[in-house]
């Protein structure tokens, strides 16, 4: 496989890792930004297979799925729970949104994220 590849695989492996230690550790904001980053690098290494050109350095799961072609394989199922990581990333970062993002994150919400992100990246790495 591709260094590259292989380059996006492991970072997305690690912080797939970090989500469940902050799941265990009550840290539910940094459980969803977490679960966003592990899907924005899987999301890269599979852009990184089928293209070219390296991935573009965003943060928008749904770009990164349309511009490698991922999004047309994805059900309807895995592009909802995209939508619903995509402001994450930019929420769990600025104080504006943190604390209305804080109240609506709860151990059974991020066990169900950790595992929907599982799911996906697992879908993700088997057209690797």
């Amino acid at each position: 496989m591709d260094s590259k590849v292989t380059y996006w695989i492991e970072m997305s492996d690690y912080d797939f890792d970090t989500a469940k230690a902050m799941l265990d550790t009550g840290r539910y904001l940094y459980v969803a930004f977490m679960c966003h980053q592990t899907v924005e690098k899987i999301l890269k290494a599979y852009w990184s297979k089928v293209l070219d050109e390296p991935p573009l350095k965003i943060h928008s799961l749904s770009r990164l799925a349309e511009k490698s072609g991922l999004d047309k394989g994805m059900s309807e199922e895995q592009m909802d729970f995209i939508d619903e990581l995509e402001p994450l990333n930019i929420e769990a970062r600025y104080p504006s949104y943190k604390e209305r993002l804080m109240k609506s994150l709860t151990s059974d919400r991020c066990a169900k994220m950790i595992g929907q992100t599982d799911e996906l990246r697992s879908w993700i790495k088997n057209r690797l």
